[in-house]
């Protein structure tokens, strides 16, 4: 019987790379969520709704809809930092001053080019029933997810090492 060919969806899959700092991993065939993935959710949920109820220019009005955008901003963040990671890399493994200043512009088109990507992609799936403000209430936003998931990843890691005292 001969194979089904993959759904485009799957092909794309199969080759994304997501970086962390420390994490990066490849998804072959399928992409496999792994328990601090759904942490990160939750913790992009729990920032979200804080900054709904703190920042007037931040609106979701529905928790679902709140889900759906922690989620959002889950899957382009780790975009983002796998892209980021790669043209960090590119800086430091640059051999002469035009490579290394080409990664810097790229560096520094990529940071600010990120948050207009946060409000163009809940614009176009969420339209009017999700709202991030503009382009500071954005960069203060993904500010605190990175460090709240970064606190919620050393919390983590550091029952990881404790020693059982049975």
């Amino acid at each position: 019987m001969p194979q089904k060919p993959a759904p485009a969806a799957e092909l794309l899959v199969r080759r994304l790379f997501l970086a962390g700092a420390k994490d990066a991993r490849w998804y072959d065939c399928t992409m496999r969520i792994q328990p601090i993935d759904l942490v990160d959710v939750l913790v992009y949920l729990v920032v979200l709704g804080a900054f709904t109820q703190l920042v007037p220019e931040v609106i979701s009005e529905s928790f679902l809809l709140a889900l759906l955008t922690a989620i959002l901003l889950k899957a382009v963040l780790e975009i983002v930092l796998g892209v980021k990671s790669k043209v960090i890399e590119r800086i430091r493994s640059a051999k002469n001053i035009a490579a290394r200043v080409v990664s810097v512009c790229t560096l520094l088109l990529v940071l600010p080019g990120s948050k207009f990507l946060v409000l163009e992609l809940v614009a176009l799936l969420f339209g009017d029933s999700v709202s991030l403000g503009g382009f500071f209430q954005v960069t203060a936003l993904i500010i605190v997810l990175m460090l709240a998931r970064g606190g919620v990843r050393r919390v983590f890691k550091q029952t990881d090492t404790v020693p059982d005292q049975s």
